[in-house]
């Protein structure tokens, strides 16, 4: 969080992935400081199936307990979501053998670009598209591992008010970049996420586009605070930061075959 961001902002972010969380869930279990989100619909996906330490927990029994709440999963997977919790419990998963990283948390401070050529699609549109992204960024993944990450967007529509599917074409007509968008205007916090391009076709504009138009809809929407999260060891944050996007905080990802 940098010096000039408002706790109250992180707060309100950290709110909506909870919240979204919850939402999005087939079936939650709540303990002490966080909750295990499960969908049995899409088992091999570790975005719906995980453990969320949302609060002040504890963190010597966090190992015992992601395992107790995913025994019946092939893997383990916890997100923490304030910093500090993350730190006092780094030492304890680190030692019951979780791989430990980082996914940056950015908000839109920039100016609010005019609407890119991005538009709302279905399900269908992306399905294609979608699938061999995942075979060219997870070649280790299984049909059924694809068959979950893919069709997993159905569940997203339960996580906010407005969920949004945005798409950008090339000449063509074929699909050529795309996004979720999460809004919740009561709140005013919108999450722009998944924001991949085609790789037929990087470097046209595609991506500029559909974030544009992400950032301009939760903008008009009257979501003042306006987030992605992305990898701090992988290019786009750089991408995100020139088109307006500050780093306010991490998330912290615990994983563990």
């Amino acid at each position: 969080m940098t010096s000039a961001t408002p706790r109250s902002e992180l707060r309100r972010v950290q709110d909506f992935l909870s919240g979204f969380d919850r939402r999005q869930a087939a079936r939650t279990v709540d303990f002490p400081g966080g909750f295990a989100a499960f969908d049995d619909a899409y088992a091999l996906s570790r975005g719906n199936n995980h453990v969320l330490v949302d609060g002040e927990t504890d963190a010597e029994a966090l190992p015992a307990r992601v395992d107790e709440l995913m025994a019946h999963l092939p893997y383990r997977h916890a997100h923490v979501l304030d910093e500090t919790v993350a730190e006092v419990c780094l030492g304890p998963m680190s030692t019951a053998g979780y791989r430990h990283s980082t996914s940056l948390l950015m908000r839109h401070t920039g100016p609010v670009p005019a609407r890119g050529g991005a538009r709302e699609v279905g399900l269908d549109a992306l399905r294609a598209p979608v699938t061999a992204s995942w075979h060219r960024i997870a070649p280790q993944a299984g049909p059924d591992h694809v068959h979950d990450l893919v069709e997993r967007r159905a569940a997203r529509r339960r996580g906010a008010e407005v969920v949004l599917f945005l798409a950008s074409f090339g000449p063509a007509g074929e699909t050529a970049a795309w996004a979720d968008l999460y809004m919740d205007p009561a709140s005013g916090v919108a999450q722009i996420e998944d924001l991949v391009t085609d790789e037929a076709h990087l470097g046209q504009g595609h991506a500029g586009s559909v974030l544009d138009t992400a950032v301009r809809l939760a903008a008009d929407a009257g979501c003042t605070t306006r987030f992605l999260t992305a990898r701090p060891d992988d290019w786009p944050h750089r991408w995100y930061a020139r088109k307006g996007f500050e780093t306010i905080g991490s998330v912290s990802r615990f994983e563990r075959s």
